[in-house]
């Protein structure tokens, strides 16, 4: 049994001017327990959307998603969603940010702030408990937020661009921290992002989306052995893979240019 999967999972929304947008169609994947997936593709192709509904966060036109075999209906604890903006309360202090999702689940005090001080830990913040959001760096706040959606032990990680708002140098430090925190229980993941370079070093398996209406354009297994460090990413192979998904999305933009310009 996959470990989430989609059937024809299509998603038109209603303009506020009238007509309708169609951001999905026919969407039909299959991912298994505990591999590392990215998306890409064009701007406004569904990426977030696709997320989004994965979360029960908004509603499908059409089509069914199955989480172990059962349907998704609604948001749930069994799936954690990672924000592009971090997305912490600034009143307060990491921990008890940490341990929000916790509190929610009417977890006792005691044994929810020891969890959330071992995925404090976990994404190297010990130290750091006792601090308000505006204390800390970019870097380290994505750290806490990406603890906070650990520490409720969701069956699923949705991460939709979380190192989009990081400097360069900070970005390619957190890939490799995301692949250490990974590594340590090997959630299933699905991470969205627009750099094409990212996503085939943290991932197994690249989905490539069409220009909207988003569909699967093609699936990329990712050849390259684990662990992996960032001097990858200065090899012909990678380069080469690089190339062959940039194409793709290509392809996609042309094509989209073309036909607005027919």
């Amino acid at each position: 049994m996959a470990k989430l999967e989609t059937r024809g999972l299509s998603k038109t929304f209603e303009k506020a001017t009238g007509g309708t947008v169609e951001a999905l169609r026919d969407i039909t994947v299959s991912i298994e327990e505990g591999e590392f997936i990215a998306i890409v593709g064009a701007s406004g192709c569904g990426k977030t959307t696709f997320l989004r509904i994965l979360d029960g966060l908004i509603e499908q036109t059409s089509g069914e998603i199955y989480l172990d075999g059962k349907p998704v209906t609604r948001p749930g604890p069994d799936r954690g969603f990672v924000f592009q903006s971090d997305s912490l309360f600034p009143w307060r202090t990491v921990l008890d940010n940490v341990v929000f999702g916790l509190e929610l689940q009417g977890r006792p005090k005691k044994e929810a702030r020891e969890r959330a001080m071992e995925f404090i830990k976990l994404v190297g913040l010990s130290g750091f408990e006792k601090n308000y959001p505006h204390e800390l760096s970019g870097g380290m706040r994505q750290r806490a937020n990406l603890a906070r959606a650990l520490t409720v032990d969701p069956e699923l990680l949705l991460m939709d661009e979380p190192f989009a708002a990081l400097d360069a140098q900070t970005r390619e430090i957190m890939q490799q921290e995301l692949l250490r925190i990974w590594n340590a229980d090997r959630k299933t993941v699905i991470f969205i992002t627009h750099q094409i370079d990212e996503a085939i070093f943290l991932a197994d398996r690249v989905f490539v989306f069409t220009v909207r209406p988003g569909r699967v354009k093609e699936i990329l297994p990712i050849p390259f052995p684990r662990p992996r460090q960032l001097d990858l990413k200065r090899t012909p192979e990678f380069v080469g893979c690089v190339d062959r998904v940039w194409k793709l999305i290509e392809e996609e933009v042309r094509a989209s240019v073309m036909a607005g310009e027919s």
